[in-house]
């Protein structure tokens, strides 16, 4: 089925933008994915053998998640029906499932559906898909942005294939552009354009791997630059970061992006690297996520990663996480950062982590234990009489505030959990820990 083969389409089709205009009409034009859509690869081979199932392309906006779904209308002999995610209630979805019904009753042709923006369905919708699924009435592409693992329905992820796309190179955008300056047809060829190596390279930067906001800029540079003398549209760099005024931040605040992001903020705080960890806090920021969620990670982190190498990690984490609510943001991101800094830079440690997860598994594993009866509770009368509390030994009544004493259950004695590293502040518990094991063996 051609998209654009019905009357009216075709003037629609030389009215629309740029990137619409050069969307490739076969796999030859189609410009990176070679993973999944290269020759010999699955997805192309199924594609040309008319032989398809069910999938859903996964990936960043400008990547050629649509442009696949045209291929694959004009490749397939399949009737080719598109949905609306936003507005295509279940009745809709009954509707074309039924339709699709009759069709393979009375013509033994299949029916291609595809849903862009497929996360916008609602469970209800996609429910609706499958039986439908289920018994091949119809065979399903669904296009998101957003990871479809967390998105879209399991029942309805097993039935389909997920590939995912990545944002386009710097050289395949290149090739986008070029394509666009020459095609005299699609493009912008009869306009004479011609970019300095700096307006191109700026423009290839700030599409970040989508070819929609290069092809876009680039058609706003070209369409308000006026013909020089020589006749041609020198389109320099200024002309370009006009034109597409800046980068487009993405970020979904509940989907892979919150995740990764996040990830790859607390990896570079563990990692020692602040410049990074300060690039994801800004973008983080920038993007709208919740800040108490920043400050929280913040907080476990200091206990997680740095622990007693730097007993102040978790004091500042938390001073930030005041703060925060004392003055809120923008003016809340400075001491937000110094926190970041101080994390980062503050020696590392996992010992109390280690410590904890140890003590949890014997809790599980071993059982909670009995508390002997001298560090039993002793202040009710009734208490004493049962001989709680009889022969502990306080500590403040001996030299150094220390005396050998067991204070495992008896199911745990000889148990260690913590293990003290060798870093910062830690070194020193370590050195007292071990004088009093010493002390204990004597």
């Amino acid at each position: 089925m051609d998209l654009f083969s019905s009357a009216g389409q075709e003037q629609r089709k030389k009215e629309a933008p740029l990137a619409t205009r050069m969307r490739p009409e076969s796999f030859e034009e189609f410009v990176g994915q070679q993973e999944i859509i290269g020759p010999n690869r699955l997805l192309r081979r199924a594609i040309e053998a008319d032989r398809l199932t069910s999938m859903v392309f996964f990936g960043p906006p400008g990547t050629g998640k649509t442009t696949l779904a045209f291929l694959i209308a004009k490749y397939t002999k399949a009737h080719f029906e598109i949905l609306n995610a936003v507005s295509a209630g279940v009745s809709e979805v009954r509707k074309v499932i039924k339709e699709a019904q009759e069709r393979q009753a009375l013509y033994q042709q299949k029916t291609v559906v595809f849903i862009d923006e497929i996360h916008r369905f609602n469970k209800g919708q996609q429910d609706a898909l499958l039986p439908a699924l289920e018994d091949g009435t119809i065979i399903l592409i669904g296009a998101t942005t957003e990871n479809p693992y967390y998105e879209v329905n399991a029942p309805l992820l097993s039935r389909s294939r997920v590939f995912r796309l990545l944002p386009l190179a710097a050289e395949e955008i290149e090739v986008l552009i070029k394509r666009a300056l020459t095609d005299r047809e699609r493009g912008l060829g009869d306009y004479h354009a011609v970019l300095t190596p700096e307006a191109m390279e700026h423009l290839i930067r700030v599409a970040e791997g989508d070819a929609r906001i290069a092809l876009n800029g680039l058609e706003l540079a070209v369409l308000t630059t006026e013909p020089a003398a020589d006749g041609k549209r020198h389109i320099t760099e200024e002309i370009i970061a006009d034109s597409v005024q800046q980068r487009v931040l993405r970020y979904d605040k509940s989907g892979e992006n919150h995740y990764d992001t996040i990830s790859a903020f607390i990896k570079s705080i563990r990692g020692s690297a602040p410049d990074a960890a300060l690039f994801y806090l800004a973008k983080m920021l920038k993007a709208g996520e919740d800040p108490k969620f920043i400050a929280r990670r913040m907080i476990v982190h200091a206990a997680e990663d740095i622990g007693n190498a730097d007993p102040h990690a978790l004091l500042i984490a938390v001073a930030a996480a005041h703060a925060l609510e004392m003055v809120g943001l923008p003016a809340a991101k400075i001491p937000m950062a110094q926190a970041v800094i101080y994390l980062a830079t503050a020696p590392k440690s996992n010992s109390v982590t280690k410590a904890i997860n140890l003590a949890m598994t014997d809790v599980e594993e071993i059982g909670q234990g009995s508390v002997p009866l001298y560090l039993r509770d002793a202040s009710h009368p009734g208490s004493q009489q049962m001989g709680y509390g009889k022969g502990y030994l306080y500590p403040h009544d001996f030299p150094g505030h220390y005396v050998k004493q067991e204070y495992m259950p008896a199911e745990l004695r000889g148990r260690q959990y913590y293990f003290p590293s060798d870093q910062g502040y830690e070194k020193e518990l370590k050195t007292r820990l071990e004088k009093w094991k010493s002390a204990n063996t004597e």
